[in-house]
């Protein structure tokens, strides 16, 4: 049972300048920490899948959020730092990675030690996600150092509400 990480949103609309929703310079930070992960995920055996943020050009969602990561654009694609690495793209059009995708299947298929999730938006999709996989009781690990979000306080209060309620384990991307 190798692991899978599930890296949400790492995607040139959240992450690359002008668009919409850049999530900023400090959110870029974290790229080099996902690289090292995912490297030595795979190094072991380890699955990579990429959740992308894909809408219809009349989503709902941007009744709450400026448009972005439209279908068809180059923003829900995966940012180039990470495009190389061999990994499962799905698009996901809400804040959970479970909704209306294949995520359960796919997990289900690969039965998992643990799920690690990493990327951008901590309080949002990085969240939402974790929680599902938690009710759907898989071991989810996040390292601290390969997640980030818009707000520092927001980020900050969702690694704690995920490790004392949703029982996430918080760890750094150096450590296996």
């Amino acid at each position: 049972m190798a692991n899978v990480v599930v890296v949400i949103d790492m995607v040139k609309g959240f992450l690359q300048e002008g668009n919409n929703l850049y999530c900023g310079d400090d959110a870029r930070g974290i790229i080099p920490n996902v690289q090292r992960l995912i490297e030595r995920e795979q190094a072991e055996g380890g699955v990579v899948l990429f959740l992308c943020d894909t809408h219809d050009p009349d989503d709902l969602e941007f009744e709450m959020f400026p448009v972005h990561c439209v279908r068809g654009t180059e923003e829900p694609e995966v940012i180039p730092e990470l495009a190389g690495y061999e990994g499962r793209i799905i698009a996901k059009r809400r804040y959970s990675a479970f909704f209306e995708t294949d995520l359960e299947k796919t997990l289900q298929s690969l039965r998992p030690e643990k799920v690690i999730i990493c990327g951008v938006c901590t309080d949002i999709c990085v969240m939402h996600t974790a929680a599902d996989a938690r009710n759907r009781d898989y071991r989810v690990e996040m390292p601290t150092d390969c997640v980030a979000s818009f707000d520092q306080n927001a980020h900050i209060n969702a690694l704690q509400h995920m490790e004392k309620i949703l029982g996430v384990t918080l760890t750094e991307s150096t450590q296996p």
